[in-house]
């Protein structure tokens, strides 16, 4: 073995990745288009906007969520075309380990892994943004909002807030109540027609209000037009979506994460097994890249084809498991961390048995 043979199984990977890549790309945007064009024309969404603002935002998350199906075929069509031609046969009657055969593999594959990691922590998030503002433009009926109505927080220990309705867009809460208690007591109760976001201030304006404080004796009630509050809410506290983590870069997700946890917000394992989820992605390029060689170092009948429906069958149930598992984090089940890095565990331990048996 030499540099030379890593060089040339790393630049292959490289290539064939890459051409899969932008097939399984253009694939997904035929097929996406196909099924929003009367949506975007109802809305009166131009060609351009359509091609600069969703698919070109598009095109960084589906490279990172169909890049390991990439490089997984990549490595079963390469390997495979190795093992047909018995090179690696030769490879090995010559004294060269299937351990070292894999280390082009393994470098390739860790490079791939911690550039995805990159793009996923500050790259992706900013046009993941850019495409989901479009597709709540002219995509309707892709609203993916948590909360919709009847919106509980709690801004602190003592405190307790109901929002009947929240508009994101605007940024202003309808019929509010906010209730403030000692003691399982309540002293507070303030009411307010609106409340809206003064992002220069980081306040909430209250509009309309009614304060009733609460004593011994009875209570006082107070009236005010207008009155500015201080909260620890947030109006992505009021209007949280499925989609709020992947805007995130990690930092900021880990601060929104905390932040729903202040506000006594339910469903926190939803951001929770996301977030994990993004973190631990990267991983399955290697999970795969060790499945695949594993798989394919072994020469088998059917040739090329017998290869790549191994690799769609085995991309589909590792893809399936994420899905399957997923749900347990989101109900508490299983912990948020556990939900979203099990499949990855499994596929590894399974890709470590397959190369130990493969014949060296």
């Amino acid at each position: 073995m030499n540099k030379r043979f890593d060089r040339y199984i790393f630049f292959r990977m490289l290539g064939i990745t890459l051409f899969v890549l932008v097939m399984l790309i253009f694939i997904f945007i035929m097929v996406d288009f196909s099924e929003n064009s009367d949506d975007f024309a109802d809305q009166g969404a131009t060609m351009v906007e359509i091609f600069n603002r969703y698919y070109l935002n598009y095109v960084p998350e589906m490279t990172r969520l169909v890049l390991p199906v990439a490089v997984f075929v990549a490595c079963l069509f390469l390997t495979g075309q190795l093992s047909d031609r018995l090179e690696i046969t030769a490879l090995k009657a010559a004294g060269v380990s299937l351990y070292r055969l894999i280390v082009p593999y393994m470098i390739f594959a860790i490079l791939t892994a911690a550039s995805i990691s990159l793009l996923d922590a500050y790259v992706i998030p900013k046009s993941n943004a850019e495409r989901i503002a479009f597709e709540e433009e002219y995509l309707q009926d892709k609203s993916e909002n948590i909360d919709r109505s009847d919106i509980y927080r709690q801004p602190s220990p003592n405190t307790k807030l109901q929002v009947n309705y929240f508009d994101k867009t605007k940024q202003i809460a309808y019929r509010v109540r906010l209730i403030e208690f000692e003691d399982r007591q309540i002293t507070k109760s303030t009411t307010a027609n609106r409340m809206k976001w003064i992002d220069s201030t980081q306040t909430w304006r209250f509009e309309n209000v009614t304060e009733q404080f609460f004593t011994e004796t009875g209570f006082i009630e107070k009236e005010y037009r207008e009155k500015d509050t201080v909260l620890s809410i947030f109006p992505r506290d009021l209007a949280r979506t499925t989609s709020d983590i992947y805007q995130l870069t990690y930092e900021e997700a880990v601060d929104y994460i905390e932040s729903i946890e202040r506000s006594g917000a339910g469903g926190i394992e939803i951001p929770q097994v996301q977030f994990y989820g993004r973190l631990a992605y990267p991983f399955s390029i290697i999970v795969v890249i060790i499945v695949g060689f594993a798989f394919a170092s072994v020469r088998r009948r059917g040739g090329k084809g017998a290869y790549l429906a191994a690799g769609l069958t085995i991309s589909f149930l590792y893809l399936a498991f994420m899905k399957i598992i997923e749900p347990f984090g989101y109900y508490g089940t299983l912990s948020p961390a556990v939900a979203a890095t099990l499949p990855h565990i499994f596929f590894f331990v399974v890709g470590l048995i397959l190369l130990f048996q493969a014949k060296k």
